[in-house]
């Protein structure tokens, strides 16, 4: 059966719950073709498992569905959602807030105090959305009472699997007894469902998956002349000037000595991995994001998942090991009919994997480079944030009152729980932090620096 248009999705809505009215939350036109096939299927009670390539709005695809089955009149969690990394538990939460539904969502994931989880617990949300191992440990704890959960996504089920998550899935699946349905994601096809998950014979699949690069993505690749490839890289950076770029390494080791390298000769950059505490995750995402840096160099977590639009080049600076992985990396550039280019390091030692064709058209770097120009936004950090009950008004009028700002010299506000991160121009930065250090925010002083 042929995907319905969204008039009939309209009129299939109860009182509780609006696609449209969602839809103006999220500032969104009309739903694509595979969230209006996914809407269609799982108005069935079979498990869906949806095949969609990065970037193509899966995220939508499963929250419509489950907002729609999600009932006011019962206080209790409904739903549960299985994210691979925080960062994408953090934004499946922030989409699902961002459509107004009215029901209660927590996110859980390691990083920062489980107390904080353990509060917002206590009534329970009617969806909850979390890492594997935080959730295991929630569960343990009798925190999250899975008695009447109902529908369970596992979203990038893969990359969950690919991380070495199958026992912690294995026994969160096992302890929900009511489970009625699954819906699993992935950006793949080449995984097979592990046997725990439970999914049923009959199970649907929606494959959108194009099996093809975006004709916006042009892919390239540069010679290293050395084993030692971060001359070339600093070369690289260098020609492409301030354009927004995302260098990829295989190992956490490699992304800090190439961010050290690039620090070094005068490249302005961040770096992201697993192994980092969550706030400074948050740091390096938000100065990359907001333009305090425009450079990223970070492991394949950032391969999938972020919300990081613009992106302009993507590096391979260690060659990814499978297509699955180059087609991840890539798909966070050339979105949402933007154009990107895809540019891999090799050694002289090294050859374009056999997975990448047609053969990528050679750059040929000129002898001598500039440094780029520094960027010109700085980010302060705040520590108070939404349990503070600051927001972004609050936090702009801060600045232009008591910082002596205009509103164009502030840049991008993120509100996390407990601190928030704001652009500034940098030209403004050291005079306002001076002006701002004895003041209050909500008749409360709080810490207020210089990002780190």
């Amino acid at each position: 059966m042929p995907p319905r248009n969204l008039a009939y999705f309209r009129a299939m809505n109860n009182a509780s719950f609006s696609i449209e009215t969602t839809l103006n939350n999220l500032r969104i036109n009309e739903l694509n073709e595979m969230q209006l096939a996914s809407l269609e299927a799982n108005k069935t009670p079979h498990d869906i498992v949806l095949l969609s390539d990065t970037g193509s709005g899966k995220t939508l695809s499963f929250l419509l569905p489950i907002a729609e089955k999600l009932d006011r009149s019962k206080q209790y969690t409904q739903a549960l959602i299985i994210a691979p990394s925080r960062e994408l538990a953090l934004q499946i939460e922030q989409v699902f807030k961002k459509m107004g539904t009215g029901f209660k969502i927590t996110c859980c994931y390691g990083g920062h105090l489980r107390e904080t989880e353990e509060n917002n617990l206590k009534q329970a949300p009617a969806l909850i959305v979390g890492t594997p191992g935080r959730l295991a440990d929630h569960i343990r704890r009798n925190n999250i009472d899975t008695t009447h959960i109902e529908t369970l996504v596992l979203d990038e089920f893969d990359k969950a699997l690919e991380q070495g998550f199958e026992e912690e899935m294995s026994f969160i699946i096992q302890s929900i007894p009511a489970l009625k349905k699954r819906i699993l994601t992935s950006a793949t096809d080449a995984v097979e469902v592990p046997g725990f998950v439970g999914l049923q014979d009959d199970a649907v699949k929606i494959n959108f998956l194009t099996g093809e690069k975006s004709a916006a993505l042009e892919v390239k690749m540069v010679w290293s002349d050395d084993k030692d490839k971060s001359a070339t890289l600093f070369k690289l950076i260098c020609a492409l000037g301030n354009r927004s770029t995302i260098i990829f390494c295989n190992q956490r080791e490699f992304v800090e000595q190439v961010s050290a390298m690039l620090k070094e000769n005068g490249i302005v950059n961040v770096f992201y991995h697993g192994a980092m505490e969550q706030r400074d995750r948050d740091s390096a995402l938000c100065k990359f994001r907001n333009g305090s840096s425009n450079v990223l160099v970070t492991t394949d977590l950032a391969a999938r998942g972020l919300d990081i639009p613009n992106i302009r080049y993507i590096i391979h600076y260690q060659l990814p090991d499978t297509k699955e992985t180059f087609t991840h990396r890539n798909g966070r550039t050339a979105r949402m009919d933007a154009s990107g280019t895809a540019i891999l390091i090799l050694a002289p030692h090294e050859r374009v994997p056999a997975f990448i064709s047609p053969a990528p058209t050679v750059i040929e770097l000129p002898e001598k480079v500039e440094i780029p120009d520094k960027p010109v936004w700085a980010t302060l950090f705040i520590a108070a944030g939404k349990k503070d009950k600051v927001n972004k008004v609050d936090i702009v009028g801060f600045l232009t009152n008591k910082g002596q700002l205009k509103k164009e010299d502030v840049g991008l506000i993120e509100v996390k729980d407990f601190f928030s991160f704001v652009a500034i121009r940098k030209s403004r930065a050291s005079h306002t932090l001076n002006l701002v250090q004895s003041e209050k925010i909500k008749n409360k002083k709080v810490k207020i620096d210089i990002a780190k």
